[in-house]
């Protein structure tokens, strides 16, 4: 049942400023005044980049750890362009790699800003890509509104600049993209790219050995697809991250939580018609509660600053749903974590959340992946869970993230 925007109520207890109560209802507004609702609709891919050399690595570690697979590999003036599917109806996944060790854009000068991404030059998230029915209406709409597009000619990888796939600017306040694709994405060749490459049985073997392991232990049918994808921002541009991103998509801002125990709040959006979260996942956006200059006031945790002072703002985490079940009286989440633990995959804590005779969440986070920084949720809703997430589950991951994510310099450890 699609949410009817004009008396929704978001959720949570996280105060938003009178800025915020006033612009939220005035986006939603444009956005269907402007048509952009009528030209975007779910989200149709996710963008990741990783360094010259890593990307086929990192292939094989998705390959053992998600449903994701790969398809094909095309090849532009700067990049290899990988094409993975899970499960037919869900979001592609896109990896991008450099097709040489000193390749820069703006990504690797702002990785370079960050005491633990600059060894990672051309690692992260890059953003999400939307079906749309024209790029150029989805110009004409937002371009207005000063939301600025690479063009050809103006962006070192002609990935993001095309006839039939374009791309926002990096966004100030996350330093993520919006991406809008015209044609299906069940392959790349309609997006005249550049040219497909074969990758040799030698090249995919890793690949199929990682299927092979996941099928072979029974992880198949376990991992969904994705649920949610969480980017940390700073505290002073929660607000205006959320309502940029409304303005460019036709998600609404579910609600707020404080997480009191971390210094931090927890932003949901999500997408309104769609009727399982998979199909177009929620975009999450974390948040301190007071910015770092003025902690030592309170002296409280914040792990959420802490990872955007030492990464930058970026995605921090994808999550997956696992689908709900047991298998000889344990959770299925139980069971893949400790399957992918068998496998060599490592997690930061224990798996958070209770499932016994009530709904309820049942969720861990992985380490972070060397290739692209970030760390994989799986997350289990137990008996037909509705909410988004438990204040004391996210508490518990936040901290275990926060503790691997420290960096150490002086006589200052955060």
């Amino acid at each position: 049942m699609a949410v009817d925007l004009s008396s929704y109520r978001p959720k949570g207890d996280k105060r938003n400023s009178a800025f915020f109560e006033e612009f939220l209802p005035r986006i939603y507004e444009r956005r269907v005044r402007s048509g952009l609702e009528q030209v975007v609709g779910p989200m149709a891919a996710i963008v990741i980049q990783v360094d010259h050399g890593n990307a086929l690595p990192y292939l094989a570690e998705l390959c053992l750890t998600t449903p994701y697979r790969y398809q094909e590999c095309w090849l532009n003036a700067t990049h290899r362009i990988y094409l993975l599917k899970g499960a037919e109806a869900f979001p592609r996944l896109i990896v991008l790699e450099p097709l040489s060790l000193d390749f820069e854009d703006e990504i690797t000068r702002w990785n370079a800003m960050y005491p633990l991404s600059i060894d990672k030059p051309n690692a992260r998230y890059i953003g999400e890509v939307y079906q749309v029915s024209s790029c150029a209406d989805l110009r004409a709409i937002l371009e207005p509104q000063n939301i600025r597009f690479a063009y050809p000619g103006e962006t070192v990888n002609p990935f993001y600049a095309s006839e039939h796939l374009c791309f926002t600017f990096l966004s100030d306040y996350t330093y993520n993209r919006v991406g809008y694709v015209e044609r299906p994405l069940d392959g790349l060749a309609t997006l005249d790219l550049g040219d497909r490459i074969l990758l040799d049985e030698e090249a995919l073997q890793p690949l199929h050995d990682a299927a092979q392991r996941y099928r072979d232990h029974g992880l198949e049918g376990r991992i969904l697809g994705i649920d949610h994808l969480a980017t940390r921002v700073l505290a002073g541009e929660r607000e205006d991250a959320i309502l940029e991103y409304l303005t460019m998509v036709p998600y609404y801002y579910w609600g707020s939580y404080d997480i009191v125990e971390m210094n931090s709040s927890t932003n949901v959006t999500r997408h309104p018609t769609v009727s399982d979260d998979k199909l177009s996942p929620a975009r999450v956006f974390t948040a301190n509660n007071t910015p770092s200059y003025l902690n030592s006031l309170f002296n409280l945790p914040m792990p959420t600053e802490d990872f955007v002072r030492n990464f930058g703002r970026r995605m921090h985490h994808i999550a997956y749903e696992v689908a709900d079940g047991d298998v000889n009286g344990e959770k299925n989440v139980d069971v893949v974590v400790k399957t992918l633990r068998q496998l060599g995959v490592s997690f930061l804590a224990d798996i958070v959340g209770e499932c016994g005779d009530q709904p309820n969440l049942r969720q861990i986070f992985s380490k972070s992946s060397p290739y692209s920084l970030l760390i994989t949720e799986y997350v289990e809703r137990c008996m037909g869970y509705d909410g988004f997430f438990t204040r004391q589950n996210v508490a518990a991951l936040t901290e275990a993230a926060g503790l691997e994510e420290r960096y150490e310099h002086g006589h200052v450890f955060d």
